[in-house]
């Protein structure tokens, strides 16, 4: 069975799309604690904008913004080729993954650290001057890590329910807009169904992580919604072009008969991916 596989272009595909799924999620997830300027990332001046009665607002993002516009692009190709069923089974994996990851960090940050190494970061053969400024920065190594890894519960759940609302509501506008446009039109439905998912993915990940984690207001949590739907909505229009060059290789790949038939029977009950699974 792993031979037939191995073997199967439709199998190694899934296997290969769904790894990139399931790894950029993960890393979105675990590098969102940064939070970096975008504006001066680029070099320009922050944007000071001001919604909702909130001033001061610029594009101060979580850095896994950067992962998730491939996630919810690979989402998209998952769903022409493999339908409905596909992205679940991934969105769920990944939800249980996620969750195992962050266990195992919990368990990482409470491990008692050898003696030498809250200290390991410094070289003791760096002049004194350096070895004081690295000192400076981060004097103790575990704490450090305490502090990067030890995201707050309510975070993390919001992460989790945004991710999952968005990718059932990604799926199905995905699925009804191919049901009315066809073939055609792969913009539409692969760009459209991005843009209302992320509108309440936005939304949902700042309600629950602070609005109900933190005693934000409400009025604040709205404000930076926007902020970061602009961005996201901004960067759903970028990846067009990508969405299309990949797009154009796995037609190429699959061959046109093979990819024609993946694509009609993911709209219909998705049969490619029922065998996918059952080889495994």
């Amino acid at each position: 069975m792993l031979k037939n596989i191995l073997t199967d272009k439709a199998s190694k595909l899934f296997i290969v799309l769904g790894g990139f799924f399931v790894a950029n999620a993960i890393l979105a997830e675990l590098i969102g604690v940064k939070i970096f300027s975008l504006e001066n990332s680029l070099g320009i001046a922050p944007l000071d904008l001001n919604i909702l009665g909130i001033d001061g607002l610029s594009f101060n993002l979580t850095t896994g913004v950067l992962l998730w516009p491939f996630v919810f692009v690979l989402t998209d190709l998952i769903n022409e080729y493999y339908g409905k069923r596909g992205v679940q089974l991934l969105s769920y994996l990944t939800v249980g993954l996620i969750v195992y990851a962050f266990a195992m960090v919990f368990v990482g940050i409470h491990l008692t650290p050898a003696d030498f190494w809250p200290q390991s970061h410094i070289n003791p053969a760096l002049p004194m001057d350096e070895q004081e400024m690295l000192r400076s920065q981060v004097g103790n190594y575990d704490a450090a890590f305490r502090l990067v890894f030890g995201q707050g519960l309510w975070i993390i759940i919001g992460s989790l329910v945004a991710f999952l609302v968005g990718q059932i509501i990604d799926i199905t506008v995905f699925q009804k807009v191919k049901q009315l446009t066809g073939e055609s039109m792969i913009w539409l439905r692969a760009t459209g169904s991005t843009l209302v998912s992320q509108l309440i993915d936005s939304f949902i990940v700042l309600f629950i992580a602070f609005y109900i984690g933190a005693d934000w207001s409400l009025q604040l949590v709205l404000a930076i919604g926007v902020v970061n739907y602009i961005y996201k909505f901004s960067m759903a229009i970028l990846m067009t072009p990508l969405l299309y060059a990949v797009h154009y290789l796995i037609e190429r790949y699959l061959g046109e008969e093979q990819a024609a038939t993946m694509k009609q029977d993911a709209l219909i009950k998705a049969p490619l991916i029922n065998s996918v699974i059952s080889q495994a």
